[in-house]
């Protein structure tokens, strides 16, 4: 039967838009299911070129993506923790992982997708509520099948639109403009945000006999993979320098390559047939062969790309803004438990930030400074806004589809976040003023008052760090202590305020003069420890260790 040439167009559009959806959702899963493993991998080849290279290729066959990688190693190069040379090394041998994928695909397993379906929905369903990996394994095998039924679908629209003159007259210039033609399918690359995609596009129509010019199949497979160098470039536009030199020295990989295969293009092209290799299987090893020769001709080089990297996108001018968020990594998000880990370890900047606010605010205290006074306050200020970028980010991961596990640990973030403001708060608002009237007024404690704040200072430094021991490892033990911290703190106000009360009657002009000081800074310290303490809540309540009021349960006759 015909078929209409916009029938076709039709079928190869929803074909090419159903592998989009495949690819995405093989990647999601993965990211998903090892996504923790792989920012360990990357971050293990930090000194050692060929390790990185080799642990790159791993990453981006893991992640289906060599963009992830590069916006991964990127963050790795803004925190520090991987110098810009190794984080190159890292995309070479990413790029290269990120083909040998098109080798897998490449094998005429297309109709393998019913049971890929079968197989993805069984596990997918079997562990929707029980195990986080078993559910992105179903989520994988069922893109793998939406890839593998897309592919069949192209190889019947190539069937037929290679009988297309029309077709066939396309492609033909395309040939004839080689620079053309990479500009285009680079463009359409940069759009999909998929090269494995788009060379998996390329060589089903070169099997369904749509293409059929060695000349055109090298052009459109070093499109793809000039492309490929674009999506990490524009997306880290806004990062700092470090993050933007890796992508940038990953465009200066491919677009060389390109420059240098466009010129050797003719001899290239002949190489199939001297090795006697079908269409489909010179555009696959081709793409694998580039890549491989990209690895060959820059692994070595990579401290000088690094270099002119650093010419190309030199370091900012002027002071850095240390109070901006360090870890909160956007390419993170498509992996849950990663972006919680930096959310978390963000957070703990906030626990610094509170802790160095008490400290200063309570020598002020001793030492009857103001302008140390000033300095807390300015502090709370960039505690509110790290609380803030904490906050929209673990805001924007809870729209998205989480695990039991990781909407709790959300939950746990936010919560001991808004601790940390809140404790701010009353640091800069309370505490502060009462340290600046007692300044004012010219007032001093007694010897024994201040012992005794400063014995309350150091059991609420001591919860500090228990609470942040108790957010960042969620043990059990340690949440349990850290909730009787709270209970013991308040035996503590009752035996100091006893004795502040005990000096009153005694008559001691000191204490007379400071009652109203020591007994604020006393309630504040109180409110301060209970704060951290309550980072025991969402870990006791998740094993139902809480109980569900303090009042004493009466039976109604007891009334």
């Amino acid at each position: 039967m015909d078929v209409s040439a916009t029938e076709v167009l039709v079928r190869i559009c929803g074909s090419a838009v159903l592998l989009l959806w495949g690819a995405r959702m093989v990647r999601t899963g993965f990211m998903r299911a090892f996504g923790a493993e792989v920012r360990s991998l990357l971050a293990a080849g930090g000194q050692n070129r060929f390790l990185a290279a080799a642990n790159g290729f791993a990453a981006a066959a893991l992640l289906q993506s060599s963009t992830a990688v590069a916006l991964l190693s990127g963050s790795f190069a803004i925190t520090g923790l991987m110098p810009v040379a190794m984080g190159l090394a890292i995309m070479l041998g990413a790029d290269l992982g990120s083909a040998s994928l098109t080798q897998i695909f490449a094998f005429n397993i297309k109709e393998a997708w019913p049971l890929l379906f079968g197989i993805g929905y069984g596990l997918h369903s079997y562990y929707y509520d029980r195990k986080i990996r078993g559910k992105q394994f179903g989520r994988i095998c069922m893109g793998l099948g939406l890839i593998f039924l897309s592919l069949s679908l192209l190889t019947t629209a190539a069937d037929a639109i290679s009988q297309s003159q029309v077709v066939a007259d396309v492609l033909g210039s395309l040939s004839q403009e080689p620079i053309l033609a990479v500009v285009i399918v680079a463009l359409l690359t940069w759009f999909t945000h998929s090269s494995l995609a788009v060379l998996l596009l390329i060589i089903t129509l070169v099997q369904g006999g749509a293409i059929t010019e060695p000349r055109l199949i090298l052009i459109l497979v070093l499109g793809a993979n000039a492309g490929g160098a674009l999506p990490a470039f524009f997306m880290t536009l806004h990062d700092k320098p470090p993050g933007r030199r890796i992508a940038v020295g990953n465009l200066i990989f491919r677009f060389s390559g390109v420059a240098i295969c466009l010129l050797l293009l003719d001899r290239l092209a002949g190489l199939g047939g001297f090795f006697e290799l079908d269409l489909s299987q010179q555009a696959v090893l081709f793409h694998i062969g580039f890549n491989a020769g990209l690895v060959a001709l820059f692994l070595g080089a990579v401290g000088l790309v690094a270099w002119l990297t650093q010419r190309i996108v030199p370091d900012q001018i002027g002071p850095d803004d240390e109070t901006r968020p360090r870890y909160l990594d956007d390419s993170a998000k498509e992996m849950p438990s990663v972006a919680l880990s930096l959310a978390a370890r963000e957070t703990l900047r906030m626990v610094d930030i509170v802790e160095e606010m008490l400290h200063r605010a309570f020598a002020a205290l001793q030492t009857n400074n103001l302008q140390t006074c000033q300095e807390v306050v300015d502090m709370d200020d960039e505690l509110d806004r790290l609380y803030d970028a904490i906050k929209l980010y673990v805001t924007d991961l809870t729209r998205m589809q989480l695990e039991k596990e990781e909407g709790e640990r959300s939950f746990q973030i936010i919560s001991f976040a808004t601790n940390l403001e809140n404790i701010g708060d009353v640091i800069e608002k309370s505490v502060i003023d009462t340290v600046r009237k007692k300044i004012k007024d010219q007032k001093s404690f007694t010897d024994e008052g201040q012992a005794e704040l400063r014995r309350l200072y150091n059991y609420v430094s001591e919860t500090i760090k228990l609470a942040s021991n108790v957010f960042l490892e969620r043990d059990l033990v340690n949440a349990r202590t850290l909730l009787v911290r709270k209970d013991e703190f308040r035996e503590m106000e009752l035996l100091n305020t006893d004795a502040h009360l005990e000096r009153l009657r005694s008559g001691e002009a000191k204490s007379i003069e400071t009652s109203g000081i020591h007994l604020d800074i006393l309630r504040d310290l109180k409110r301060i420890n209970s704060h951290f303490s309550s980072a025991a809540y969402p870990i006791l309540d998740a094993a139902g260790e809480l109980r569900t009021s303090r009042l004493i349960q009466r039976n109604s006759t007891d009334a």
